[in-house]
């Protein structure tokens, strides 16, 4: 048991949830392959259907919204979690069913965050599947259940948001002045096959390769240009992007001034400026002090978040690892407690 901390409170701002509705969802997704998605059958083939304790118990805990979930908090210290909708949420589904299913979700959501406000808030499902229906689910989640921003559990159905059909989603967060956390999905199928043989697909590799790629895609395609207020949270340290910096930015620069791909035109600033400027980082699933600290100096110690990456990755040990962090203690409060306050309008 890990007792509260006297100095701060710990923040965890990548907490997965999903319904027993959409559970049921996705066994009959598997049951009755209805959909063609590799990763999908891959990741949750194993965590629905397998008889494994690690399937069992993640089966179990991410459709808790109750007991056992504040009992596992209390016993690691956790004050309050940001919940989620798991990957892939709503995003393979067709899009009518996405739609209704986002906004029974979030529905159920601020229910629960309303039961337990102290130690509950969340961020609003989406369906990019319809930008204009996502945009307003967003404005009526934000405005009308007190949710924090948005979830996109990166690419729906193999297409990307670099894609100008979804700016709408882009243009509702910054006017409504909240984030949208890109979280990571199963490697699309156009992707995924070289990942599956070495079960390499999901968070060994295939997560953070998947979604580093579509934020290259929305930088290298001028949204931030086109919205310079959007705010995006990414998690496990920036999916590998952190350390690329000077790598992207040479590059970059190098087809833009040879003028190689009718996609690649000159942008406002560099890479990895936007990546410093309209991006958050949290450390789910990334307990290690090398990685954090390196973060923290690149991106900025305001822009680096704690999270536990709740249930996939529930490591009692990994929190009293953070709090030994070589941090002082106002830096220490601003990575567990004030940095998601602030980024996410938390009371």
């Amino acid at each position: 048991m890990i007792p509260q901390n006297p100095h701060y409170k710990r923040i965890a701002t990548e907490e997965g949830w999903m319904t027993p509705e959409l559970m049921k969802m996705y066994l009959h997704i598997l049951e009755n392959k209805t959909i063609h998605d590799p990763g999908f059958f891959n990741l949750w083939g194993f965590f629905a259907q397998n008889s494994s304790p690690r399937a069992k118990d993640l089966f179990a805990r991410i459709q808790d919204l109750g007991e056992r979930r504040l009992s596992d908090m209390d016993a690691t210290g956790i004050d309050m979690q940001l919940l989620m909708l798991t990957a892939p949420g709503v995003q393979v589904f067709e899009k009518n069913i996405a739609v209704d299913l986002a906004r029974s979700t979030n529905d159920q959501l601020a229910q629960t965050i309303k039961a337990h406000p102290t130690r509950f808030c969340g961020l609003a499902a989406i369906a990019p599947q319809d930008p204009e229906s996502a945009a307003k689910e967003m404005e009526r989640a934000v405005h009308h259940l007190g949710l924090k921003g948005a979830l996109i559990n990166s690419h729906t159905q193999g297409e990307y948001l670099d894609d100008e059909k979804f700016w709408a989603i882009f243009e509702a967060a910054e006017a409504l002045d909240v984030p949208i956390y890109i979280h990571p999905n199963s490697p699309s199928p156009q992707m995924v096959e070289p990942y599956l043989s070495r079960c390499l697909d999901a968070a060994i590799c295939g997560f953070a390769a998947e979604t580093s790629l579509h934020v290259l895609r929305l930088i290298v395609s001028g949204v931030f240009d086109r919205f310079p207020k959007l705010k995006i949270v990414l998690g496990h340290l920036g999916e590998g992007l952190p350390y690329w910096h000077y790598r992207i930015d040479f590059m970059h620069a190098g087809i833009v001034r040879s003028n190689r791909s009718e996609g690649v035109k000159p942008l406002k600033k560099k890479p990895s400026e936007y990546l410093r400027e309209n991006f958050w980082y949290t450390s789910s699933g990334m307990a290690w002090e090398p990685a954090i600290t390196f973060a923290q100096k690149i991106m900025g110690m305001d822009r680096v978040l704690y999270a536990m990456d709740y249930p996939y990755q529930y490591v009692e040990e990994e929190v009293l690892a953070m709090d030994q962090l070589p941090l002082t203690l106002e830096e220490k409060k601003m990575f567990f407690q004030t940095n998601a306050q602030k980024l996410f309008r938390l009371e």
